[in-house]
Parts: structure tokens; C-alpha cells; sequence
């Protein structure tokens, strides 16, 4: 069976606007690009991984009303940096072989929160609001759009596994020939709605996330994009395995016993063919939260014991919700590169106070060093509603 590679990365996020910021700020500095604001939360500073890059997205004036959203701007910069190798994706391939695959949960939701506070202080919705904004199709239709491609163009939404389930779908697509190349990944925005809804949930932290730790109290909301390029081109990472469930066991906390994430799990390595002792480096959800932590330690040390290093890159980004899977598999994509000689990996940041009631996992430091770089990777996403999605990489 041919295999499904990683050809190119368009990445924007709160690590930086480009592959090489990102990967300085991950593995030289080490350097959070979690911060205080009161922007999506007024009255009151929470930390958001946040984008401070407004002055640098494109402008929206020649896409119709309904196209035009900060989350489709995010999603046409992680474009525009792969969109050399895209069009030549297109010119050999055709515009109908291919396709467009994202993951959100936010769309337009911001442009809708605009458009409500003038209808509350002035009687009407502002005429550039257009309920089109929000719909969640949106970003896949603008990136087919401007790629001027007509192959299958969608959207999941399944909150945290949302673009994880995008890239399994890509490689999906490919495997029975309904394309030869896919634009997959995703993209969310920071808005009030989406902080005003896990502060309601009491699932917001006052600090940076803290996960694993006996401290730990919820998460910080985030927002970018990552997109990628997926064919059968060989590239030095393939997407090799991916496995999916649904626990259908409660709306948001994750099932105690982590019977559908491990079944995500070993599905994964099933189909990626490697065993749980080949794997050298695990992203996990870490969302730090007590349950989710709680949950996902247990798997890991059933599975794999203290032996794979770990880490949760959640303190470097935030939780970007439906765009989640694709940073990180991102993330994990970036320190599986060539340039990655001496293999090092994301740094696990956090207060180091452990739990005594999790077990102890092997987490990575800013000093850890594989010596190479990583050969085989999983990166797990469990969201709410009990879907689970585990991606294993390897370097080819």
C-alpha cells in the first residue's frame, strides 16, 4: 500500500509567523507564546496563546461579504507558504484531483460577536455581516477558492480533534484514489464566545496551563493555523498511522477508564505497522485539565510504560480547539526534519510538582536529546464529546 507523506508546512500560530520563528521559539528559547489579555475576556486578564499578527494578514476586500473572517485570513497565510508546491500539486495533478480538508470549531464566530454588540446598541447588524462568516464550510471553500481547485472540499468539526481528523481524512482521500494531493490541516480564532463558554465550564486557568501537575486547573484558549500538503510524493515524513473512536460518554469530560482513546491508540499503531516500543516521542493532548490529564497519563503508562519521552505543547500555544491537531502534529512534523540533528524535542513546560495521583511519565526538558531525529511520533487529540483521534508520523 502506497504510503501518505507530509510534503510541505504553512504554519502560523502564537510561536510565530513562519516554520523558522516556530521552531526557535519551541527548541532554542523554549519561549511560551502564552500571554495575559483582557481582549476576549473583559474585566478580566486570562492568558491566551494570541496571534500578534494583524499588520501582516492578507487583506479581504476582494472576497465576497461572506468570506471575510479573521479565521480565513489565518487560514490564507498558513497557505500562501505552501502555495508554490500547491499549484504545482495542481498543475500535474489537475484541479479536480485535489482537495481541501480542514478542521475548526470557531469559523467566523468573532465577525458574528461584532455584528450582534451593534445590533444590541444600534438596532441593526452592520451591513459587511453576513451570516455566511460563521458557517463552518467557510475556510475550506475560501482556500479551494483561491486555489481554484474542484476536487472535494470540507470541513470537520468535532471541537479538539477536529483537524486531526482532517489529516486522517486527507490520507483517506488519497488511499481510494478520490485525489492525489490534499491541502489538510486547521484553523481557529480566539473569540469571547469561545473564552466566555470554558470559563462557564470552569475550565480556564488564571495562569499558564500547568499539565501533569498536581496544580494543574484548566487550560488557556489559543488560535492559528497549520496547513499541509499531503500526497503520495515522498517527503521526509509520512503520515503512517491514524486511528479514531467515540466514546459517547459525556459532552465534555473525557471517559475516566480511556477505553475510546485507547482504541484511537492502538488503531494508530496497527495501522502505521510499529510497535508501542518503537515509538520515541508522544505530544499528548495535555490540555490540563484535571480529567483529560488524569485519563490520558493513565493510557500512555498502560501503553508504553515510562519509557517514550512525552510532553504537552499546549503551554507553548494554547488550546486552539479545532485547529489543535494540526499545530501540533505540526510541531511534531518540524522536529522530525533533517535540521534536527541532534533530535531534541518540546520542552514539557510546567511547574514540575508531580501528581502522586498519576503515574510518573518520562517527560521531555529542554536539555532532552534523542541524538537523531525522531523516527517514529504520536500525537494524540481527545475532545469533547468523546472524540479521539491518535496520528503516528515516521521518518522515511
Amino acid at each position: 500500500m502506497s504510503m501518505i507523506y507530509l510534503n510541505q508546512l504553512g504554519m502560523i500560530s502564537p510561536l510565530g509567523n513562519s516554520l523558522d520563528a516556530t521552531k526557535r521559539a519551541l527548541l532554542e528559547l523554549v519561549q511560551s507564546g502564552v500571554a495575559l489579555s483582557d481582549a476576549f475576556s473583559p474585566g478580566r486578564r486570562l492568558p491566551v496563546g494570541r496571534i500578534d499578527a494583524d499588520w501582516s494578514l492578507p487583506p479581504m476586500e476582494r472576497w465576497p461579504l461572506s468570506d471575510r473572517s479573521r479565521n480565513n485570513q489565518l487560514a490564507l497565510v498558513a497557505l500562501k507558504q505552501i502555495r508554490p508546491v500547491v499549484d504545482e500539486a495542481v498543475a500535474r495533478f489537475g484541479a479536480a484531483r485535489v482537495g481541501v480538508v480542514i478542521g475548526t470549531s470557531t469559523s467566523g464566530i468573532g465577525e458574528a460577536e461584532t455584528a450582534l454588540r451593534d445590533y444590541v446598541t444600534k438596532g441593526a447588524l452592520p451591513e459587511e455581516f453576513r451570516y455566511g462568516q460563521q458557517e463552518l464550510v467557510s475556510p475550506a471553500a475560501v482556500l479551494a477558492a483561491e486555489l481554484g481547485i474542484t476536487g472535494p472540499a470540507y470541513v470537520h468539526s468535532s471541537a479538539c480533534a477536529s483537524s486531526a481528523k482532517a489529516l486522517a481524512s486527507a490520507a483517506r482521500l488519497i488511499r481510494m484514489n478520490a485525489c492525489d494531493a490534499v491541502v489538510a490541516g486547521g484553523v481557529d480564532t480566539l473569540c469571547r464566545f469561545t473564552v466566555a463558554g470554558f470559563a462557564a465550564l470552569e475550565s480556564l486557568s488564571t495562569k499558564r496551563c500547568n499539565p501533569l501537575s498536581r496544580n494543574r486547573d484548566g487550560i488557556n484558549i489559543g488560535e492559528g493555523a497549520a496547513l499541509f500538503l499531503v500526497s503520495r510524493e515522498p517527503a521526509t515524513v509520512s503520515l503512517r498511522g491514524w486511528g479514531e473512536s467515540s466514546d459517547g460518554f459525556h459532552m465534555s469530560a473525557p471517559d475516566p477508564a480511556g477505553v475510546g482513546a485507547r482504541l484511537a491508540l492502538e488503531q494508530a499503531l496497527t495501522r502505521a505497522t510499529v510497535t508501542a516500543a518503537e515509538i520515541e516521542y508522544i505530544n499528548l493532548h495535555g490540555t490540563a485539565t484535571v480529567q483529560n490529564d488524569a485519563m490520558e497519563a493513565e493510557l500512555i503508562y498502560r501503553v508504553f510504560g515510562d519509557r517514550v519521552w512525552v510532553s504537552s505543547t499546549k503551554p507553548f500555544t494554547g488550546h486552539a480547539l479545532g485547529a489543535a491537531g494540526a499545530i501540533e502534529a505540526a510541531l511534531c512534523w518540524l522536529v522530525m526534519q533533517d535540521d534536527n540533528r541532534t533530535g531534541r524535542l518540546p520542552a514539557h513546560l510546567w511547574d514540575e510538582v508531580n501528581d502522586p495521583a498519576l503515574p510518573v511519565l518520562r517527560l521531555a526538558a529542554s536539555t532532552t536529546r534523542l541524538g537523531h531525529p525522531p523516527r517514529w511520533v504520536l500525537s494524540n487529540s481527545f475532545a469533547f464529546g468523546g472524540a479521539n483521534v491518535t496520528l503516528v508520523f515516521a521518518r522515511d
